[in-house]
């Protein structure tokens, strides 16, 4: 059974031996990781950025047993279950399986993995456009053209990464 935990982000390795010790080894985390590229005193900096935060995704058969789950909630680390994964299994399973299949082989979700529309704004998270504000005007091939305030530019779908304002 799947289950979302609220963690903090220094202690995280503490939170990982709490749970394996108290889940047993069939235990799975999953935290879906982006790579962000910047530019700092004209520099690219390459820096992993958590997609959900500081929340995980944990997986183990013994979390629908509510006795395991109350002595999860005194883990290290841990700042709080979040209620009704119960009901939500069907959702987190498809969302963690999206995730893992727009991974690239370093393990970070790629550009797939974002839905774009047309008319809808977003912000580059990478390359020299970086926090950049623009809206998609029109989709080609492997080009997306785009409006960056009243600059109207053609762009590569693979090349730049970016997320939904």
């Amino acid at each position: 059974m799947w289950t979302v935990l609220k963690f903090d982000k220094k202690a995280l390795a503490l939170l990982k031996e709490d749970l394996s010790l108290k889940l047993g080894k069939n235990l799975k985390i999953y935290i879906p990781k982006l790579r962000v590229q910047k530019y700092k005193n004209n520099k690219l900096i390459n820096k992993e950025v958590n997609l959900l935060g500081d929340y995980l995704f944990c997986f183990h058969e013994n979390l629908s047993n509510k006795k395991i789950n109350e002595s999860l909630k005194f883990s290290r680390g841990l700042k709080c279950i979040l209620k009704g994964f119960e009901s939500s299994q069907e959702d987190i399973r498809s969302f963690v399986e999206k995730c893992k299949s727009s991974e690239c082989e370093n393990g970070f979700v790629s550009r797939d993995f974002f839905n774009l529309e047309l008319n809808r704004t977003y912000k580059f998270s990478s390359g020299p456009f970086t926090d950049k504000i623009f809206q998609i005007i029109n989709f080609q091939r492997n080009r997306i053209k785009i409006l960056m305030g009243n600059i109207e530019t053609t762009i590569n779908r693979k090349k730049f990464l970016y997320i939904p304002v």
